[in-house]
């Protein structure tokens, strides 16, 4: 028998009882909006799963929403997961670093993934972009200079000297529609 606390309740009545948005007619549907711009929750897209693919663009333009991601890469003979702040600079990534394991790793030009993710509570919808590619340190005077101006604010306040530029060679997302969490509120991304 299933717990109703942590089943995703499927009325418009439950939904809005516990906090998730309430279903509401979309003036944008149909118009060719983007479906990043459509206010309800997709019941047919909850109850079966459904994944759209995201194109390129909307890959980067989710990227410029956010300003943390993870940075996954061999670091040391294993594989390691950073987590860094980051803008987006034209198709790349470009982020701060000390010297370090994560710099160093860099250095060597060895493959990158970087993650990052969201929830759009409005549209009830979670999504995820992958880009792979490789690091580089940014160590022309010109393009430091550039970088400086960028809007990167390091979260820890220790020292942060060098920037580092991810070049994308593929990039992926995915976006579907949160059927239920744990507990039966919306996610907590």
């Amino acid at each position: 028998m299933e717990d109703s606390s942590t089943t995703r309740p499927t009325s418009p009545a439950a939904d809005t009882a516990i906090g998730w948005p309430a279903k509401t007619s979309d003036t944008t549907k149909g118009t060719g909006a983007a479906s990043s711009e459509q206010s309800e929750i997709d019941p047919v897209a909850r109850e079966t799963g459904t994944m759209e693919e995201l194109d390129e663009q909307e890959c980067w333009r989710l990227l410029r929403s956010v300003e943390v991601g993870r940075l996954a890469m061999t670091a040391a003979g294993d594989v390691d997961i950073f987590p860094v702040n980051f803008v987006v600079d034209g198709t790349t990534v470009v982020f701060r670093s000390a010297a370090g394991t994560k710099l160093f790793e860099v250095v060597l030009g060895g493959r990158i993934a970087f993650e990052t993710d969201g929830y759009e509570a409005g549209h009830g919808r979670a999504w995820s972009v992958v880009l792979k590619g490789h690091g580089e340190v940014i160590d022309r005077w010109g393009e430091i200079y550039a970088a400086q101006e960028l809007p990167i604010v390091p979260w820890n306040h220790s020292p942060k000297e060098r920037f580092v530029r991810v070049v994308a060679t593929s990039i992926t997302g995915r976006r579907f529609t949160v059927y239920s969490t744990r507990d039966g509120s919306p996610p907590a991304l």
